[in-house]
Order: structure tokens, then sequence, then C-alpha cells
């Protein structure tokens, strides 16, 4: 398996490329609108078809680029069911699994950061969390159908619940953190080791954050594959 963990600073976004080596079959994951011209340039690079752009969930903070993926390259776009995407290929389900030769990626229901957010579980050993988990953090919940309460049975009942060796790959990281796993963001992380549901909730309802910068942009751009509105006078979610 070839895997590559991309980012964008700007956003401070991670993009994963996951690859079966045998057949150059590849995806993927959250991918970012300014980095398309890297993204095609490493699949070119490495000889690599893309097959997937899988979305862990309709972002707030920056626009996909998996319409123009599709458009340069053939691929599907595949989002989480529930998500307000109608221009997408094929929406994927909990449990559901996509594969490529020797890659098996397996769809995880962790909603919480939105109402419509999966996981994605790579060969049994390593897990894409999204904006559910990141390294010693999560996601937030304040908008976009999110609910702390949801957030906290998701990451504990369905992340947590995996095997302690697994490596954890967050959707964002703002501290310079690449990887984590599962044993260590239960022992370390302090939204979840210090905290039970109801102080987990009455914590992230005090977060008191500013909205991200593109959020207008971005929500309806993202429900559009990416493709950016001229106006953005659409109710977000």
């Amino acid at each position: 398996m070839l895997f590559r963990q991309l980012f964008d600073k700007e956003s401070s976004t991670y993009t994963y490329l996951i690859a079966d080596i045998k057949t150059k079959t590849a995806v993927l994951v959250d991918p970012v609108l300014e980095q398309f011209e890297r993204d095609c340039q490493i699949l070119q690079q490495l000889e690599l078809t893309l097959r997937y752009c899988l979305e862990t969930h309709v972002h707030a903070d920056h626009v996909t680029s998996t319409g123009k993926l599709r458009d340069a390259t053939g691929c599907e776009t595949v989002v989480p069911f529930g998500a307000e995407v109608p221009c997408a290929d094929r929406y994927i389900t909990d449990g559901e699994i996509l594969q490529l030769g020797s890659v098996v990626i397996e769809a995880i229901a962790t909603p919480g950061h939105t109402n419509a957010h999966l996981a994605y579980l790579v060969n049994s050993e390593r897990v894409l969390t999204g904006d559910a988990l990141f390294i010693r953090g999560c996601g937030r919940t304040d908008f976009q159908s999110g609910d702390a309460g949801t957030l906290y049975d998701s990451v504990t009942q369905r992340l947590f619940t995996l095997p302690d060796e697994t490596l954890v790959y967050p959707g964002h990281d703002y501290q310079g953190c690449t990887v984590s796993t599962i044993g260590e963001e239960k022992r370390c992380n302090p939204r979840f080791a210090k905290h039970e549901r109801n102080s987990f909730i009455e914590l992230m309802g005090n977060l008191k954050l500013a909205f991200p910068k593109k959020m207008v942009e971005a929500v309806p751009a993202n429900q559009n594959c990416g493709r950016v509105l001229s106006t953005f006078n659409k109710h977000i979610p």
C-alpha cells in the first residue's frame, strides 16, 4: 500500500493519498481546491489512476477539489450518506467498504461534528478521523447540525473501541502534529480523557470559537462538489 499525508497550510487540512501499488489505483481523501495542481502532479509522477475522491464530511473551512478532480481524471466523488451533496456520484454508509486491490477502506459513522460524518479505517491498521477526532482535540459542534453528545458517543464508542495500536490520522492539525494512536488519544486527549459525556457537552458548548473564515463560501461550494457559487445566498445548515 502507498500512503501519503499531504498538507494545506492555509486551512491546516490534511489530504490523504492512498493507493494499491500493484493495480496503481488510488483514492484521495478530503482534497483541497488550492492543492489541485499538487495532487494532479503527484498522481502523474507516481503513475496512479485516481478512482475515488472521498470526503469525510461537508467542510466549512476549505473548498474541496472533488469536482475539479472528477473533471480531470474521471474519478467518482464519494460522500457520506446524508450529506447534502446532490452532485456526488456515490453515497457511502456505515460499514460499507471501498476496495482498491489489496487496500480495504471501511466507513465508520462518526457524526457529531456534522450530522453526516464518516471516519475511514484503512486495512485495519490506520484510521482517517476527519474532524471527529484530532490529535489532542476534536472538531467543533456548534454548526452544520453538530451535536456534542453525539460526537462524544461517536469517538468513545466507535473510534476508541478500535485496537490501541491503530494509527490516527486527523483531518486537520494546528500544532504541527501528524499522527497519533487510538491508545494515545484515549489516555492523553484532554477533550475525552478528562471528561465524561455531560462535562464534554458543557465544554463544547462554552468554546465560543469564531466561525471559519471561508464558511459562507465553503459550505455551499462543497455541497456543489467544490464549484464556488457566484453568490452565497444559500442558508447554511
